[in-house]
């Protein structure tokens, strides 16, 4: 999202570009004195950020030859800003990457690979797909720091009202569980997404996806593709079943009739936990319900893996680097992650940060139980962009503007200009 003039971009950048190490050997200790590394921290700076700040203190405390110069960058803004700092030789020394970013930035050569260093020492007490999706080319370029998967959520005492008894295992089954609830309670059943990303789990419940990376083919047009989203947009119009909501504030919408009481069931992720709480229906936290999102034609399952990895810049100095190395291992070691997931209500990434107390939240326990489920994003460096094409279409399609052929369509010809070498 871009704000003001040029010139306004440039003073931002030329701001946080100052605050960034770069590969000058500022600030290296040569003259004695602590080594002092960049970390670019991409977190809701209200709610989260926080625990982090908190966190490097402790940091600090513990390693007197290493600082911490903490920035908080908005995430929107953070994947360009990193793009042009590290571009200029002038990018922080740690940056909390999206998973979806790690294969692109590892590619331009802008992420130190991690394998046999310190920042990995613990490696195999992170879950094995996370890593996987760290990776690019065999190498690993991030460690999993925070995880997420979307899931069905759905409202306890609402479903108890309409004498249903645990969640829909299939989308037909969610539909009649819609009707009944409305025919009961008054209220909607379900509220949907018209977001690209919200529309995944239906592609994995037909075994494809917007590509084949491995066979280097777009498949958004593929029959099971049709037939994913055609299932996506069943659920806009039905006894129970919330209308497409195409406005500028959809989110926000779904999100408040949820936490209200005024839909029983959604498709969310854990990031919304502690607003879940927030809202009338779930003063009893345990009223929330979390389930595996519904399967597809094929029987199984899959939304998929989101989260956030600690990446260390390439162009640092050795220095900075293994300043960089030994603070990743600090802030996504178990004790560090079980704090984050206390503090900000996040999902660990590793087995041993699910303690007694972490899964005392009933948020962070029932999306733990949905996590295998969840499908790890192929190792392609411009597969987060794919969605936007998608949220581009979905909603003229959910709203009736546009046929679901047509709009597909589209989103084939966007494809093809990301990813040119894939056939259709």
């Amino acid at each position: 999202m871009r704000r003001g003039t040029a010139a306004t971009a440039l003073v931002a950048f030329l701001a946080l570009a100052a605050t960034a190490c770069g590969s000058d050997g500022s600030g290296s200790g040569k003259s004695g004195g602590p080594v002092t590394i960049t970390w670019w921290d991409t977190s809701n700076a209200t709610n989260e950020a926080p625990t982090y700040q908190a966190l490097v203190k402790q940091f600090e405390a513990t390693h007197k030859d290493i600082k911490v110069n903490y920035v908080n960058v908005p995430f929107d803004q953070a994947e360009n800003k990193f793009d042009t700092a590290a571009g200029a030789k002038g990018a922080p020394d740690v940056l909390r990457s999206e998973v979806g970013w790690t294969p692109a930035f590892a590619k331009k050569g802008y992420f130190l690979p991690l394998d046999g260093t310190e920042a990995l020492a613990d490696r195999d007490a992170f879950q094995p797909g996370l890593l996987q999706q760290a990776q690019y080319e065999g190498k690993t370029y991030g460690v999993p720091l925070v995880t997420d998967t979307l899931a069905l959520v759905w409202n306890k005492d609402l479903f108890r009202k309409a004498g249903i008894s645990e969640p829909p295992r299939t989308w037909d089954e969610l539909k009649a569980d819609a009707a009944k609830i409305k025919e009961r309670t008054g209220v909607d059943g379900f509220w949907g997404s018209e977001k690209g990303y919200y529309a995944q789990p239906f592609l994995h419940g037909e075994g494809t996806d917007t590509v084949d990376a491995a066979a280097k083919k777009i498949t958004v047009r593929s029959a099971p593709a049709k037939k994913a989203y055609g299932t996506w947009l069943s659920l806009f119009s039905g006894k129970g079943l919330h209308k497409a909501d195409t406005t500028a504030d959809s989110y926000a919408h779904r999100q408040d009739a949820f936490v209200n009481g005024k839909v029983a069931m959604t498709i969310e992720g854990p990031w919304e936990i502690t607003n879940f709480y927030k809202g009338s229906a779930f003063k009893d936290k345990n009223n929330l319900g979390i389930a595996t999102v519904p399967a597809g034609s094929t029987g199984k399952a899959g939304a998929p893996t989101g989260g956030h990895n600690l990446s260390v810049y390439a162009g640092s100095d050795k220095a900075h680097q293994q300043a960089a190395l030994t603070f990743v291992r600090f802030m996504t070691s178990a004790k560090a992650q079980e704090t984050i997931a206390l503090k900000n209500s996040t999902l660990p990434t590793r087995a041993d940060a699910y303690t007694d107390r972490v899964k005392a939240d009933p948020g962070i326990a029932g999306f733990q139980k949905v996590l295998p489920a969840a499908r790890p994003r192929p190792e392609l460096p411009e597969y987060s962009s794919l969605w936007t094409p998608l949220d581009t279409e979905l909603p003229k399609i959910a709203d009736g503007k546009e046929s679901l052929d047509k709009g597909l369509d589209n989103v084939e010809l966007a494809i093809s200009k990301l990813v040119p070498d894939f056939t259709e």
